[in-house]
């Protein structure tokens, strides 16, 4: 399954825009936190998205 991880700034632009693909929901989900946590945006708006379902929302 296709995924997309973008994080953005408080103007809304882009930060971070990413695709990925894996097997399930949860080794996206941690793979997201683990790239948020290196780029160090755990605390800015980001949201990581597949076929429009929500997986992960900070704002």
């Amino acid at each position: 399954m296709d995924y997309a991880l973008t994080v953005f700034d408080k103007t809304g632009e882009a930060l971070l825009n990413e695709s990925y693909t894996f097997d399930t929901d949860q080794e996206a989900i941690e793979h997201g936190r683990k790239r948020l946590e290196e780029e160090s945006y755990m605390k800015t708006t980001h949201r990581l998205v597949r076929s429009g379902k929500l997986l992960l929302f900070y704002r």
